[in-house]
């Protein structure tokens, strides 16, 4: 089971920072920004759009499935891991500045994750199941 978790979430944050990252590249594309129809068109004319979709599709059904076996409050905070992703790859891509502040708040999603999968094991660990009561009888 925590193969699925590693996999599942390393996939959603995948999806994620695609679809984060499709945006940024169709904006810039499609500017200048107004509302047109031939702005609609060069939004739509472009790749990354549907990169986009791909990614959004793909989150939402990788997080469905997550759900069914993931405890919530460390599958929520797991989830945002792609704020870390999309921060380095912009970094990277765009050249967008990553100061103190940027680092403190990845550290925080990290410690926040790591804190609530502790909290979360540590509750599973007290808690007998029905089934768990069956077999030792």
């Amino acid at each position: 089971m925590k193969r699925f978790y590693i996999v599942g979430f390393l996939v959603l944050v995948l999806f994620d920072t695609l679809a984060q990252i499709s945006f940024k590249q169709a904006g810039d594309a499609a500017l200048p920004l107004e509302f047109s129809t031939a702005w609609l068109l060069r939004v739509f004319g472009q790749p990354w759009i549907y990169g986009a979709f791909v990614g959004y599709i793909g989150a939402f059904f990788t997080w469905m499935s997550l759900l069914k076996h993931a405890p919530i409050g460390p599958a929520f905070a797991a989830s945002h891991l792609e704020i870390i992703s999309v921060l380095a790859l912009s970094y990277w891509l765009f050249n967008e500045p990553i100061g103190w502040p940027q680092i403190l708040g990845c550290l925080c999603i990290v410690a926040g994750i790591m804190c609530l999968a502790v909290s979360e094991s540590g509750e599973t660990d007290a808690v007998t199941e029905p089934q768990d009561l069956k077999k030792a009888a």
